[in-house]
């Protein structure tokens, strides 16, 4: 069974790449913007986490699997606007 501690770690590192991508997110809807290989840090850092949380659901209770499904949820909305967010597009 997974710890309070460890759900409570997980999902403290989870906000840390979230807030990451938030501001690659951000930085990448921006015009001129030619960070890619800080976008792409960024897109696997939510990738990562999704992985450790999916693991770490397997060894907890109930509501430890709400919390992280909860958790899980945020990441992948976030990596699925980071990937439909055309920010390599051409200034013409």
């Amino acid at each position: 069974m997974a710890t309070r501690q460890s759900i409570q770690d997980c999902i403290q590192r989870c906000e840390d790449v979230i807030r990451c991508a938030q501001e690659q997110y951000k930085a990448g809807s921006q015009q001129e913007h030619y960070h890619n290989v800080e976008y792409t840090d960024a897109l696997q850092g939510l990738e990562d986490s999704y992985n450790e949380i999916c693991k770490l659901a397997f060894s907890s209770n109930a509501q430890q699997r709400d919390q992280l499904h909860r958790m899980r949820l945020q990441l992948q909305q976030l990596q699925n606007e980071m990937i439909l967010l055309d920010h390599d597009r051409p200034l013409y």
